[in-house]
């Protein structure tokens, strides 16, 4: 039987295989912004592992983040959190999340800056209430009105965000709308001549 022509075979389409991260990916953000939840699909849709930085940050302090901010403070906590996340990032290339005052701290930012390429998920206050609002965990909102604290920490800490390398909308509906944009927005920064320092 003759060999078949390739000819007779549909063309191919011309899809340049996606660029793997070459630098760890961290995303930034306030709390109910979807940092978790993207940042496992991102690192899924990539083959990379997934590390949640207040995880750890739990598991090195053997409690709860809420406890270590009871008896602890919080400069205690932004300490231990620091510490963690320089640990982190020097470990092979992954996905991680990281909690929202992570990248206010000056120290952690330029390591972030230096070893990691950062993504910023920016969501308006309405959406980080319906969100944080499922969840009565978090230290910082058990400190008077939860719209009130949003609003404050968007006015300190969006200013900080925007230095990061990447910035998208993260916005309601389904999580792989936010992830597909993610994708193309980290594509896209990966492809600029220089973005990615060797």
């Amino acid at each position: 039987m003759p060999d078949s022509d390739p000819r007779d075979s549909p063309p191919k389409p011309n899809i340049a295989p996606e660029k793997t991260p070459e630098k760890t990916i961290v995303l930034v953000g306030l709390m109910g912004a979807g940092k978790s939840c993207i940042g496992r699909r991102l690192a899924s849709g990539f083959g990379l592992s997934f590390i949640d930085a207040d995880a750890e940050i739990e598991a090195a302090a053997g409690c709860a983040i809420e406890d270590i901010f009871e008896r602890h403070g919080e400069a205690a906590f932004r300490d231990g959190e620091r510490r963690v996340i320089a640990r982190l990032l020097n470990q092979p290339v992954h996905v991680m999340a990281t909690g929202g005052g992570a990248f206010m701290d000056a120290g952690t930012r330029a390591l972030i800056k230096e070893r990691a390429t950062s993504l910023w998920l920016k969501a308006d206050l309405d959406l980080l209430l319906k969100r944080t609002s499922r969840r009565n965990h978090r230290p910082l909102l058990k400190r008077g009105d939860p719209k009130e604290i949003l609003a404050r920490l968007i006015e300190e800490r969006y200013p900080v965000y925007a230095e990061a390398d990447i910035a998208i909308d993260s916005q309601d509906g389904p999580p792989e709308v936010t992830v597909a944009r993610a994708r193309a927005a980290i594509g896209a920064y990966l492809a600029t001549p220089g973005a990615v320092a060797p």
